[in-house]
């Protein structure tokens, strides 16, 4: 069988875009090539700085014949059917068809038409110039004068040679000629772009990669990961080092070199007293190098490595000299913004209005930048206000949530005040990503709290699914209120996610306040939360005047047990401010809000394990106390495995079943069970442990004891077997089948205190 080699090969690719881009190649010439008839045993792409590549193994020398037999009218059909038939067959006279016999139908004709297979190399020739014109480039340009024709090819970088060979892996192969604007394609292709420019001609994959390899070229970009990681961690180790690992720098640096040669350069030691995270950000983001330190140590060396993608004649000292000069430079920048960030702002007299809203203390300056953060009013939202505005609703809110977390009010308040202020640092203006880890540095220099630090930097956390949650109390308290603020805010204005996107990350904002919720234990109602959050927000959007004061929790604290409820009505003393639209926007968007928090805890729990089932039969609509919902699941998951959870199963189901059945034909169902008609001993054993189990079972959930609920329930399994042994339902006296039904009813609703086990498979 024969294979195909195809290479695109261009000025450089952007790092970022050549994993795709490979990917994306070999999607599209694959489904091409089935589309076309053809079949392949394998098919791998590779990428370089300059080209994309793609091997095919085993392909089809031309695609199938294909036979299609095409129905057409009845033998005794007219004239204008049978000469549309022919033409839609492609038959030139009505003996080229056949006639086919139905013994309902009677005669019809039949077109046997043969479409012949294509030969590889015409498909190939065909598709190719439209992939290469058509390909999915998030950014492609034009060059050359000729570019400017309307239909041009625009490419990533301009577009330089084709490679397209077809043959045997043992025998000639061939090029397959196809031309994409005047670059026509041929087994010419060119090695590293210094060491190796002249032309190299290849005949199949084999020859190709290994002709690169000499002409220094390593076509594998895992390869290439590799011998930089290697090298990298031999070179430090050289020098008394440990490597700082980046997987993600590594791949960018994998996807800027053909050759690649790794150095060691050096910067002053002075220059160490910039916090780490700082110094290999500079480095990083500015010239690719990595960063090390010493084996055991935390802290950084001033030793960095660096990939060059030439073999240097002076074994790399001027390229190690050119790194060091710039890593100084920005180096110097970093440590101008660190040393500029913890002195005095200049205009500390316009700030006084802007401590005295958040008692700030302007001898300190991280206080300085929260304080100059709300006197230039810069903007979160342009609906939701501006970034002080924000961090006023959140201290309301994290002041109730500390009721939930245990967590000291006082530092929490703190925490949330300083939280937002690195906003206004030089080193995160420079470096965004460093936002929260620098303000934790910063408190720490101005003497704050450890637990207040830690929470400043914790409150953006958990950012996704393997990242750890805030240390403490405080960084909880701070995290959960961020994150509803958020999700409450996008919601009251109507930015919610849609299908794929997400622009304001809430999904990964709502896992957040799940992993919190569950992992480190805390009860919490949200949908009270959302209301009441929610009502302050649309209070604040209500208003005329920017200036006063968001509504606070703390006005609303001894809300009557109805503001609890899922209804229209949230509660006066809450919604009083706003009008009965508002008020029904705030409940609606608060349930819709729940429903979103429910399909996250779906998620979380299934990826632990959690059957889809037993989660659906624990989550009802207005279930807002998630922890209380997962703890259901899991005491759920552990009991109906066992004996007794399938004697539960098995003995509730039939009752739920034939009541349900029951009340969908319309049959009466008394309100209450009248023991008066339980003339039946069955009915009345049925009667008395459904009593019995529904008040051991309602004691055990008082005592948030699922296990023990489930076991008292489990004990009905004996006396509802007896009782459809026994009794008959559906009895010809309509008051008796409408208590006999109630009697079920009292079987659903005392097993649906702990799940609904209608929705349980099995």
């Amino acid at each position: 069988m024969p294979d195909l080699l195809l290479e695109l090969r261009s000025e450089e690719i952007p790092a970022r875009l050549q994993r795709k881009a490979a990917g994306d190649l070999k999607k599209l010439l694959t489904d091409a090539l089935v589309e076309a008839g053809l079949t392949y045993e394998g098919a791998r792409e590779y990428w370089t700085p300059r080209r994309l590549t793609l091997d095919i193994r085993g392909l089809n020398t031309r695609s199938a014949d294909v036979r299609e037999d095409r129905k057409g009218p009845s033998t005794s059909a007219n004239e204008k059917a049978i000469e549309g038939f022919l033409r839609s067959a492609g038959l030139s006279d009505i003996s080229q068809a056949h006639v086919h016999s139905d013994p309902k139908k009677g005669d019809f004709y039949v077109a046997h038409i043969v479409k012949p297979g294509r030969p590889t190399e015409e498909i190939v020739a065909d598709v190719m110039p439209g992939i290469i014109r058509n390909f999915p480039w998030p950014k492609p340009m034009r060059s050359g004068a000729a570019s400017a024709k309307p239909g041009s090819l625009r490419w990533v970088r301009p577009l330089q040679s084709i490679v397209c060979l077809f043959g045997p892996e043992h025998e000639e192969t061939h090029v397959i000629p196809f031309e994409v604007d005047g670059i026509v394609a041929s087994n010419i292709t060119y090695g590293h772009r210094f060491h190796a420019p002249e032309a190299i001609t290849v005949r199949r994959f084999a020859d190709y990669i290994e002709k690169l390899e000499k002409a220094k070229v390593v076509l594998d970009a895992e390869r290439r990961k590799q011998i930089i990681a290697a090298d990298a961690a031999n070179i430090a180790f050289a020098n008394g080092l440990e490597l700082v690992e980046d997987e993600a720098l590594l791949e960018e640096v994998s996807g800027l070199v053909e050759w690649p040669q790794v150095l060691m350069g050096a910067f002053e030691e002075d220059y160490l007293a910039i916090p780490s995270e700082i110094i290999r950000l500079t480095i990083k983001t500015n010239q690719k190098c990595f960063v090390t330190r010493r084996p055991g140590e935390e802290t950084l060396s001033n030793k960095f490595i660096l990939v060059a993608n030439i073999e240097a004649k002076d074994g790399g000292k001027e390229i190690v000299h050119g790194n060091g000069k710039v890593v100084r430079a920005r180096l110097s920048d970093a440590k101008h913004f660190w040393t500029r960030d913890q002195g005095n702002l200049p205009d500390l007299e316009t700030l006084e209005a802007s401590a005295k809203k958040f008692d700030l203390d302007l001898n300190k300056p991280l206080d300085q930048r929260m304080a100059k953060l709300d006197a230039l009013n810069v903007t979160f939202h342009a609906k939701l206000g501006t970034q002080s505005e924000r961090v006023q609703r959140i201290r309301a809110l994290a002041a109730e949530l500390a009721k939930a977390t245990g967590a000291n009010p006082v530092l929490v308040d703190r925490a949330v005040v300083l939280a937002k202020a690195d906003l206004r640092t030089e080193a995160v203006g420079e470096f965004p990503e460093l936002q929260g880890l620098m303000g934790r540095k910063y408190a720490l220099l101005q003497g704050e709290d450890a637990s207040v630090a830690a929470a400043i930097e914790d409150h953006w956390k958990p950012q996704g699914p393997s990242d750890r949650l805030p240390a403490d109390a405080v960084g909880l308290t701070v995290a959960l209120a961020d994150k509803l603020d958020t999700l409450v805010g996008f919601w009251a204005i109507d930015e919610k996610p849609t299908g794929s996107k997400d622009p304001y990350a809430l999904r990964r904002a709502a896992l957040g306040v799940v992993r919190v919720l569950l992992e480190r234990k805390v009860r919490l109602n949200l949908f009270t939360a959302f209301q009441l959050h929610m009502a302050s927000i649309e209070r604040y959007r209500g208003i005329a005047s920017v200036e006063e004061k968001v509504f606070s929790f703390s006005d609303v604290a001894q809300l009557p047990a109805k503001v609890l409820a899922f209804a229209t009505d949230i509660g006066q003393l809450t919604m009083e401010m706003l009008g009965s639209e508002a008020r029904r926007k705030v409940t609606l968007e608060s349930a819709d809000l729940l429903s979103f928090f429910h399909d996250r805890l779906k998620v979380y729990l299934r990826d632990l394990g959690a059957r889809h089932d037993l989660i659906d039969a624990v989550l009802t609509p207005d279930a807002d106390d998630l922890l209380m919902v997962a703890r259901r699941v899991e005491a759920l998951t552990a009991f109906i495995t066992s004996e007794e959870g399938l004697n539960l199963l098995a003995g509730t189901k039939r009752a739920t079943q034939l009541l349900a059945a029951e009340e969908k034909k319309g049959t009466a169902v008394a309100a209450n069970v009248d023991p008066a008609l339980l003339t039946l001993d069955a009915e009345k054993a049925l009667y008395a442990a459904v009593t019995q189990a529904s008040t051991e079972a309602s004691a055990a959930i008082a005592g948030e004891d699922f296990r023990s609920a489930m076991e008292a329930l489990a004990k009905l399994r004996g006396p509802v077997d007896q009782f459809f042994a026994d009794v008959l339902v559906n009895d010809e006296d309509p008051a008796i089948r409408a208590n006999r039904l109630a009697l079920l009813g009292l079987i659903r609703s005392a097993t649906g205190t702990v799940a609904d086990f209608s929705k349980i498979a099995g």
